[in-house]
């Protein structure tokens, strides 16, 4: 090739670079302006994407919703876990802004101490948690409407951080309603408490339904009710007994017309005293203390036999009888691992009782979708609830067990779109065949999970009732109430995996590293059991004389031990020191991959192209 030629392929090929720069920075800006906004969620449990029922919510926001997000950052950059929990709340605020339609006016607010930014968060109801070394932290929302509304959360707490999507799109939607839900209840059981004839005395409300009370509009319903009123949010039947048709029809449209339903039944309730004459106590033993509501249920196709109980050879709660502890299998003490953990009503909870729960089960064929929320283990059988009714030991329920092998459902959510279990009354007027939205209803199949003794103390201190819970059930109800109560598209918002989530590279190498420790640690603990046996036949030969001089033998055994647990030592500390260099030199190659091996690629590739083509072009210019 010519130089003339050689030197129009430099000219030609630092021309290409140079459009080639001009056109990426066009690219840039124009994407820039186009695409403003726009953003690839690639995550893996897509922690930046919002639900899509957040996304309703923010569609229905009638009027501008002011929202001050009070971070002490300084504070904040100290403690790792802080600041990443902070960015991803800012960041999910930031998001909700963007596809709120300017409705939501986000203001990050950095409240230094002694300021009036600090006052201001004080004002609003934040809280000022310390966090060591003297340090405070402002780590919580407030929000306003234009109509004097105002809501908050006080402080984002790290264990709730898999709930934050939840209470940020709840914490907005109380601004857009503005009174209590109404909340209608139907029992009879006496929730609201009840005149004691053998005492002389009221009996006190049950804790769950004080706590339901004090946040919602409670709204007791008469058992023979004809037609549930428009303004009630969510119903609740606990323990439905003998319900007459009209109050059954009356809760069928009240759901296809698109209410809330909260269902407990119950096969073998202890706390119904409709069941207890004190007069006659053998009478309990024969009194129908079971719940149904199989009319409804067999529409749904849900199954559930009152004549049966769930016991659990695992999950049984011990109890005394006579001087001994045995586990009672009727009763059963849920794990995390029996609670879903994708509802914001069980995630997260650590125990729920239940006493002589019932089972439900559905038949998807037609139509709905039953989504479990407690489970039993698999160690568990359905037992007559009659054996249970009269049983003396607990025991007697493990006769002629046989596992099913599965867990069996206590409690669920059933969504779909609901048909009437009433076609003999289509000629009413305003009947519904069917729901024309997707709805959910909740069913339990136990009673005994609400009453006190399952789980709560209530105490008295100073004039007051101090509530001490043992179990999650009055979380577990409050927050099924909570999600309910809202707009339909709350009770899809599921909860957020946490984005403190491990590199598994590095956990691999940690588990590495903990069992070459393990392994080290048990070879010099048999070494000094080895030791120590020595030691002792040394010390049984030696006369009582010199019981307290150590021989020369035993100094020598002595020496020789602590020289190799020296030794030892030194092994676990190469072990540990070799996991921070594997996991330093990992770290180095990620940021050398991501800052430079990368963008070093793309370059070489870009001018590897152009250059060809440059090349391709004087090589044959026509």
């Amino acid at each position: 090739m010519s130089a003339e030629k050689k030197s129009n392929t430099r000219l030609v090929g630092g021309a290409g670079l140079a459009i080639l720069l001009a056109i990426f920075v066009g690219i840039v800006l124009l994407s820039q302006t186009l695409f403003r906004g726009a953003r690839i969620d690639l995550t893996a449990n897509e922690q930046y994407t919002l639900n899509a029922g957040t996304k309703s919510i923010l569609s229905k926001i009638p009027e501008p919703i002011n929202l001050y997000y009070f971070n002490t950052q300084e504070t904040t950059r100290d403690i790792p876990a802080y600041q990443a929990y902070a960015t991803r709340v800012r960041e999910l605020l930031e998001e909700m802004s963007e596809h709120s339609g300017g409705k939501l006016k986000l203001t990050v607010v950095d409240p230094k101490p002694f300021s009036e930014e600090e006052d201001r968060a004080t004002g609003y109801g934040l809280q000022q948690v310390p966090v060591g070394n003297g340090k405070q932290l402002f780590f919580g929302l407030a929000a306003t409407n234009s109509t004097n509304g105002q809501a908050a959360i006080p402080f984002f707490q790290l264990e709730k951080e898999s709930f934050v999507e939840y209470d940020l799109a709840k914490l907005v939607q109380s601004l857009i309603v503005d009174k209590k839900p109404v909340i209608g209840v139907l029992s009879s059981l006496q929730l609201q408490g009840s005149f004691n004839p053998q005492t002389g005395s009221q009996t006190p409300p049950w804790a769950i339904y004080t706590q339901i009370a004090e946040r919602f509009e409670v709204r007791v319903l008469d058992k023979e009710v004809k037609t549930i009123e428009p303004d009630v949010k969510v119903l609740m039947l606990v323990h439905p007994k003998e319900l007459s048709d009209d109050a059954l029809y009356a809760v069928d449209q009240f759901v296809l017309k698109g209410g809330r339903l909260m269902v407990f039944v119950d096969p073998l309730s202890g706390m119904d005293q409709e069941a207890q004459d004190p007069n006659n106590p053998s009478a309990a033993m024969f009194a129908n203390r079971s719940s149904n509501l199989e009319k409804l249920f067999k529409t749904w196709g849900l199954s559930f036999d009152p004549n049966q109980i769930v016991a659990d050879r695992e999950l049984g709660v011990p109890i005394r009888l006579g001087n001994d502890t045995v586990k009672n299998p009727a009763i059963i003490g849920l794990e995390q691992a029996n609670m879903s953990q994708s509802d914001i009503a069980t995630a997260d909870l650590e125990s729920i009782n239940l006493d002589t729960a019932g089972s439900l089960a559905l038949d998807e064929k037609l139509g709905l979708k039953l989504e479990a929320l407690l489970s039993s283990s698999k160690d568990a059988a359905l037992v007559s609830a009659e054996i249970a009714k009269t049983m003396n030991d607990p025991n007697q329920l493990l006769a002629d067990f046989k596992a099913a092998g599965k867990p069996l459902v206590l409690a669920a959510n059933i969504s779909g779109k609901f048909k009437s279990a009433f076609a003999d009354r289509a000629s009413t007027s305003g009947h519904l065949a069917e729901s024309k939205e997707t709805n959910t209803v909740f069913v339990a199949a136990d009673t005994d999970l609400m009453s006190d003794r399952v789980w709560v103390q209530i105490q008295p201190f100073f004039n007051q009732q101090v509530m001490n819970a043992f179990a999650n059930n009055g979380d577990f109800l409050v927050s099924t109430v909570d999600k309910l109560s809202g707009d339909g598209a709350l009770i899809s918002i599921r909860a957020r995996a946490k984005t403190q989530t491990g590199f598994t590279t590095v956990e691999a190498l940690r588990n590495q590293a903990d069992e070459a420790s393990r392994a080290t640690e048990q070879r010099l603990e048999a070494e000094l059991q080895e030791t120590e046996r020595k030691l002792a036949e040394l010390q049984a030969s030696k006369t009582d004389q010199n019981q307290m001089v150590l021989s020369p033998e035993q100094q020598t055994e002595l020496m020789n031990f602590q020289k190799r647990r020296g030794e030892v030592r030194k092994e676990l500390r190469d072990v540990r020191r070799g996991l921070d260099q594997k996991i330093e030199s990992l770290g180095y190659w990620i940021k050398f991959y991501g800052t430079f091996f990368m963008p070093i690629v793309v370059v070489f590739f870009a001018i590897w192209f152009f250059s060809a083509r440059a090349r391709k072009r004087v090589a044959n210019p026509a």
